[in-house]
């Protein structure tokens, strides 16, 4: 026996199929699940990049790198201006990877 037993049939012309097949795709559902979910009331939000996941772990590891920098400076009470390039280079590490996700 079906789990769902209501059908429910609606007419569009070809643009506003297109917009619901455009909008379902963006969001990584097929047009039933996401028209389910929209009448549920949940918002539903663009699928992040496939490269979202590895960002997200080179990012934590440029943070950790840059904990440890701060930690090691906070220990000695000074910091050298290498470490402080290094610190600023891991910044514009994470800005670049940031930048060519989105």
């Amino acid at each position: 026996m079906r789990k769902r037993n209501r059908h429910v049939s609606v007419w569009m012309n070809e643009q506003e199929y297109r917009h619901l097949k455009v909008q379902a795709e963006k969001a990584g559902l097929g047009i039933d699940p996401f028209i389910r979910t929209l009448v549920a009331g949940v918002q539903l939000r663009p699928r992040p990049p496939d490269t979202y996941a590895a960002l997200l772990r080179e990012l934590s590891a440029i943070g950790n790198n840059a904990n440890q920098i701060a930690y090691w400076a906070n220990a000695r009470k000074s910091i050298s201006e290498a470490d402080i390039r290094r610190a600023a280079a891991l910044v514009r590490e994470a800005w670049q990877l940031v930048k060519e996700t989105l």
